[in-house]
């Protein structure tokens, strides 16, 4: 017998978030952070390195290496992408940094757009359909199934983990995007069949060479057994789906092989306490309307039916959670789950009380106004030095920043604090009957903060997260003309870094002995003697990073002439 559904929705709890209003709400979220700044320490700017090295022809495209270092991730696709957006894109219009964002930002619309079309489509189950009422009312299914894909939609831009990670130019993004295509695929296979498997050819061997092919072949074998225990509707196509699906995998897995893409990197169980705080704040809110929806839908998940609305986004969310607990880093691990827990979430809508939605309301609308209002003050008093502690707090925090200003920016933050101040105007006062309208404030209040940060306070962020001001200390110590410079202990982002903000030579210590200076991370030094005999070189500047006390990199000359 199949349990009854919790779900209880009325044809007027259904009516659509408008388009236009969705559409704006995801361009104000992807645009920002892909426009008009530095690349940023670490990921980011190491990424650039490779993708710039690539496009210039310095490095092989099956091994790429970076001042002689090769990727610490084993994803050739993200390095690809960029090389070829930086060789096709015009110099005299887009600059480098701005060239390979592109295909970047296209994947987090992509993301977005798969996670709306995979609910969509979930929510067309016949397990996932309300009470139907004895004299009609319910919502109808169409119209039931959009509103569910814009709660879904809601809930991933609301996710606060989400912000930073989805706008830097790795080959977790590219993952992201791959794990949301898969889980659109499976999702839309009882209704569709060229898009999903397009869709799915395209994420499984997107996931594997972006350097995550031990996570597409669990993805793909459990989506094929999914199939077969939950099949939907469609019982007789289960069996040619699910060998689809497993030939996908195998061709997926056969191309890690041949690239050499297996890694292992279980490194034991991370930390609880930290593991804790990083599940409590980077899901929400969608973790706890995820856990509601399984206690409410409980019943369906364990019965004999196999309800794929609710046993599909499980299970893309357990296998992203046990990759969180095992590997490193936690939280990209984390995020490849979020669209999923998004989904998840959604399913929580029609079962929440109203009290429930109320406190979500005010939580939301306190937490991002208080936020929202102290960017502000803190950005005005950048630019006028009042009030006087917040200013105060900058220029300790950030010495040698100057604060600069921008109509535009102050432009663009000002719509988006007038459209918040609209939006929540809207859910006090108008028609709250939408099944969504719990999720319409922690989304808006997400993509408020994040257009606030990347517009006002993109050039103190930038003087913060990037290596420029560092690099440009450099090379004001270096004089005209350094010719090429040795180097000991830099990092992949530093020599990346380097090589773009600086046009400067490098040679790693060693290889060459006719370079007359040599940078060296101020950690490593004195070096080992089968590298560089530190007696032949004479210290001339230490140069750190301004926002950060540990980041020294030791300029040191050469005491004779070279060989």
């Amino acid at each position: 017998m199949t349990p009854p559904t919790p779900a209880i929705v009325t044809q007027n709890a259904v009516s659509p978030l408008p388009r236009w209003a969705l559409l704006l709400l995801c361009i104000a979220y992807v645009v920002p952070g892909f426009v008009g700044r530095d690349p940023w320490k670490n990921a980011d700017v190491t990424a650039f390195g490779y993708m710039l090295e690539l496009a210039q022809g310095r490095t092989p495209w099956l091994a790429p290496l970076l001042g002689g270092m090769p990727p610490e991730t084993e994803g050739l696709l993200p390095y690809w992408l960029g090389a070829w957006a930086m060789q096709i894109a015009p110099s005299w219009l887009l600059s480098a940094e701005m060239a390979v964002r592109i295909p970047f930002a296209g994947l987090l619309a992509l993301t977005l757009i798969a996670t709306w079309y995979g609910v969509y489509y979930l929510a067309r189950s016949p397990g996932a359909q309300p009470v139907a009422f004895a004299f009609g009312g319910e919502a109808p299914p169409l119209d039931y199934a959009r509103a569910m894909a814009d709660g879904a939609l809601l809930a991933l831009i609301a996710c606060l983990g989400l912000a930073q990670l989805s706008h830097e130019i790795t080959s977790y993004l590219v993952q992201l995007c791959c794990t949301a295509l898969l889980f659109f695929a499976v999702a839309a296979l009882p209704h569709r069949t060229v898009a999903p498997a397009v869709a799915l050819v395209v994420g499984m061997l997107g996931l594997t060479l972006a350097g995550a092919p031990a996570l597409a072949a669990m993805l793909g074998v459990g989506s094929a057994a999914l199939v077969v225990l939950a099949p939907g509707s469609h019982t007789d196509r289960r069996w040619p789906w699910a060998l689809g699906l497993l030939a996908a995998t195998l061709a997926a897995a056969w191309a890690a092989w041949a690239l050499d893409l297996w890694r292992w990197r279980i490194v034991g169980t991370n930390g609880g306490g930290s593991l804790a705080r990083l599940l409590l704040w980077f899901g929400w809110p969608a973790w706890p309307l995820a856990l509601w929806t399984l206690w409410r839908w409980r019943k369906q998940i364990v019965s004999r039916q196999g309800h794929r609305h609710l046993l599909l986004p499980l299970g893309f969310s357990a296998v992203s959670i046990a990759a969180t607990i095992t590997t490193q880093p936690a939280d990209r691990a984390l995020l490849l789950g979020l669209p999923a827990m998004a989904a998840l979430a959604a399913f929580a809508l029609p079962t929440l009380r109203r009290s429930v939605g109320a406190l979500i309301d005010w939580f939301t609308l306190l937490f991002f106004t208080v936020s929202a209002l102290a960017i502000w003050v803190i950005w005005i008093a950048m630019q006028t030095g009042v009030p006087a502690k917040p200013a105060a707090n900058v220029a300790k925090l950030a010495p040698g920043f100057v604060p600069q200003f921008s109509a535009l920016a102050l432009v663009v933050a000002l719509a988006a604090t007038v459209g918040w101040c609209g939006l929540v105007w809207w859910r006090a006062s108008r028609d709250r009957a939408p099944i969504w309208k719990s999720l319409v404030l922690p989304a808006g209040g997400a993509a408020l903060g994040w257009v606030l940060l990347m517009t006002l306070w993109l050039p103190l962020l930038d003087y913060a997260r990037s290596y420029g001001p560092q690099v440009r200390n450099v090379v004001a110590a270096l004089g005209p003309e350094p010719g090429c410079i040795q180097t000991v202990g830099l990092s992949r982002a530093q020599v990346a870094a380097l090589q773009y903000h600086g046009q400067l030579s490098l040679q790693r210590a060693g290889l060459q002995d006719e370079c007359q200076w040599l940078l060296a991370d101020i950690a490593s030094w004195p070096a080992s003697e089968r590298m560089v005999n530190a007696a032949l070189w004479e210290p001339k500047a230490t140069l750190p990073r301004p926002t950060d006390k540990n980041d020294h990199l030791l300029l040191l000359r050469r005491k004779g002439p070279a060989r």
